[in-house]
């Protein structure tokens, strides 16, 4: 793909210097880039590696010198990640999938495929589903029966999409998604250990036999406009109604959304975060990798919890969560530094409690 400076700046609605009509073919870090490579410098600290490499242009910090750093033509981007998105969006081919459908997938005659649809060999798609214009299916792909799929999807292969799944547009699944899965979830005849321990705070009774009994997902999913699903990332389907992604949400590799679960709407749910049943998500929130989030309680809107954060109660809207449990941003770096303090205070403890032994002894047999 070969792109001017000039029509780079324009797709990153950037101002540009230089000569705005050289091209290049590929974007590169700094010091790797050839003469063809457009350099990504969007900050000082990359400066040492254009002199390292060969580019000739480059996307650069505002008020960078282009011309000491010897270069024809620079980009200048105030917000470097974002010209960063917008950049390998204009780079990025996408897939080469075969136009049409390949001969080796199955396809039911009843389905519904959009004009300019491709689909790749062993995939296959079930009765009744409904595919929007333009999307790109690869192999061995399953879509369930009654599924409906927008316009303009991107789904990878080895992604497995359930029966009455219905997905807006824009879509993209990566590698080995399964989206419409059963929910885990079991009851026993009588009560169970769980219960017991739930309802008396962890005084069960003895331990007796249980069998669990399968509670079957009649549900389905529902997943708004402009969402991405990452690779081996499961979405279960709702027990009675539908678990629901809302417009605009991210979510990363292996991450679990559970049964019933409601996610609003421009979400990022990064690496390993699991949300249990019946759990509801509120728009613009994040949780970032290994977020645990228990059953039935609700996140409002706007918060943030880092890495590794155990949400085990209501968390108010645009609360900054952090630590197990978790708690308020400034509380928890209030515990996190005490727990450090806490083997010099035992340290003073043990000195404090040496010195009173020695006080009351001498006290006992009458030492001045």
């Amino acid at each position: 793909m070969q792109n001017s400076v000039a029509d780079i700046a324009a797709a990153l609605g950037a101002r540009f210097e230089g000569a705005g009509e050289l091209t290049v073919t590929a974007a590169a870090e700094p010091a790797s880039a050839g003469p063809f490579d457009l350099a990504l410098a969007m900050d000082p600290r990359y400066a040492d590696g254009i002199a390292q490499g060969k580019a000739r242009a480059a996307i650069l910090w505002d008020g960078a010198d282009w011309r000491a750093l010897g270069l024809e033509a620079a980009i200048f981007a105030p917000r470097g990640r974002l010209a960063m998105a917008r950049l390998t969006q204009a780079f990025d081919p996408g897939p080469d999938l075969a136009p049409g459908i390949s001969p080796m997938a199955v396809v039911d005659p009843s389905a519904q495929i959009g004009e300019g649809a491709r689909i790749g060999p062993f995939t296959v798609i079930g009765a009744n589903v409904k595919i929007g214009a333009n999307a790109r299916i690869a192999e061995r792909v399953s879509i369930g029966r009654d599924t409906v799929i927008g316009a303009d999807a991107l789904i990878l292969a080895g992604v497995a999409i359930g029966h009455k799944v219905t997905i807006g547009d824009r879509f993209i699944a990566q590698p080995n998604a399964v989206i419409g899965g059963d929910g885990f979830s079991y009851v026993t005849e009588e009560t169970s250990r769980v219960e017991e321990a739930r309802a008396t705070l962890g005084q069960a009774q003895q331990t007796k036999q249980q069998v669990w009994e399968r509670i079957h997902s009649l549900g389905g999913v529902t997943i708004g406009d402009d969402v991405e699903i990452g690779s081996c990332a499961t979405i279960d389907r709702g027990t009675i109604r539908d678990t629901s992604i809302g417009r605009g949400t991210k979510v990363d590799n292996l991450v679990q959304v559970a049964h019933n679960v409601t996610v609003g709407e421009d979400c990022l749910l990064c690496g390993q975060v699991g949300i249990a049943g019946s759990t509801r998500i509120g728009n613009r929130v994040v949780l970032a990798g290994k977020v645990g989030v228990v059953d039935n309680i609700f996140v409002g809107d706007d918060v943030v919890a880092a890495g590794g954060t155990v949400i085990n109660s209501n968390a108010p809207a645009g609360r900054v969560l952090m630590g197990y449990p978790g708690v308020k941003m400034e509380t928890h770096v209030e515990i996190y530094k005490a727990t450090r303090r806490l083997p010099r205070l035992a340290a003073q403890v043990a000195e404090i409690q040496k010195t009173v032994k020695i006080l009351m002894e001498k006290g006992r047999d009458g030492t001045p």
